[in-house]
C-alpha cells in the first residue's frame, strides 16, 4: 500500500486528494495547522491519519519525517492576499512566501531522503495559474506561486535518477474557501473568459494529482499540469 501524505488537507483541495486517495486505496496522511475539527471528521469518513504541524516551522516538519515516510508527497498547504503590492506590508509577504514556498521546500527537504534510499516517489506541488500569468492585487501570491513553478522544474531534474517525479499543478479558479472572497461579478468576470464555461472543483485536481501519483506517469516529471477549463493555454 502506497502511502499520500497531502499539507493543508482539511480542506478544499487537500481535503479531496485525500478523500480521492483514500477511495483509491492509498494510506493518507493529512498535515494540518489549525483546524482540528475538520482533521477528525475528515479522519472518521476516509481512516486518513492526520498530525498538527506547522510547514514553516523546519524543525517541526523534519521532526515529523522521522515518522512518517509517504511514497508520495502534495504540497498544498497555501495562503493568499488580495491587495496592491503599496499594501503589502514585510510581514504579510514573508508570511505567504514562508508557508507557500518555504513550506514546500521544508517538506521536500525533510521527506525527499527516504524516497531516494527506497528510489521511487512521487512529488506533487500545488502552483496557480497566477504563478503562470501573474494576478494584479496578487504580487505576492503570483510571486510565490511562480517559485513553486521553478521549484518543481529544477528539482526534477536533481530527482530523476533516483526514481522519483516531481510535477506541477496550476490550478484555475476553483470553488474553494480562498475564493470564497471573491465577488459574485468577478467570479463571474472569470467565467466567462473560460472557454469551459464553469469554476472547476477540488475533484478536478484531485484526480489530476491522482494521475500524476500513479504508476503510468512515471515518465512525466517537471511539468507544470494547467488545470484552469482553458482560461490561461
Amino acid at each position: 500500500m502506497k502511502t499520500v501524505l497531502i499539507t493543508g488537507g482539511t480542506r478544499g483541495i487537500g481535503r479531496e486528494c485525500a478523500e480521492c486517495f483514500a477511495e483509491q486505496g492509498y494510506k493518507v496522511i493529512v498535515i494540518y495547522k489549525s483546524s482540528r475539527d475538520a482533521a477528525e471528521e475528515l479522519a472518521r469518513r476516509t481512516g486518513c491519519e492526520y498530525y498538527c504541524c506547522d510547514v514553516r516551522d523546519h524543525c517541526a516538519v523534519h521532526d515529523l519525517a522521522a515518522v512518517v515516510h509517504p511514497d508520495v508527497l502534495i504540497n498544498n498547504a497555501g495562503i493568499a492576499a488580495n491587495a496592491l503590492i503599496t499594501d503589502v506590508d514585510e510581514e504579510l509577504w514573508d508570511d505567504i512566501f514562508d508557508t507557500n514556498v518555504k513550506g514546500a521546500y521544508n517538506c521536500i527537504h525533510a521527506f525527499l531522503p527516504c524516497m531516494i534510499r527506497r528510489q521511487y516517489g512521487r512529488i506533487i506541488n500545488i502552483s496557480s495559474m497566477w504563478g503562470q500569468v501573474g494576478a494584479s492585487c496578487e504580487v505576492p501570491y503570483s510571486a510565490s506561486k511562480a517559485a513553486v513553478i521553478g521549484l518543481t522544474k529544477a528539482l526534477a531534474k536533481e530527482c530523476a535518477p533516483s526514481g522519483i517525479t516531481v510535477n506541477c499543478i496550476a490550478p484555475g479558479l476553483i470553488d474553494t474557501d480562498m475564493n470564497a472572497g471573491l465577488t459574485a461579478d468577478a467570479k463571474a468576470a472569470l467565467v466567462e473568459e473560460t472557454p469551459a464555461g464553469r469554476i472547476g472543483t477540488p475533484y478536478d485536481i484531485a484526480r489530476t494529482a491522482l494521475f500524476l501519483a500513479d504508476e503510468t506517469a512515471d515518465f512525466i516529471t517537471g511539468q507544470v499540469i494547467g488545470v484552469n477549463g482553458g482560461l490561461v493555454i
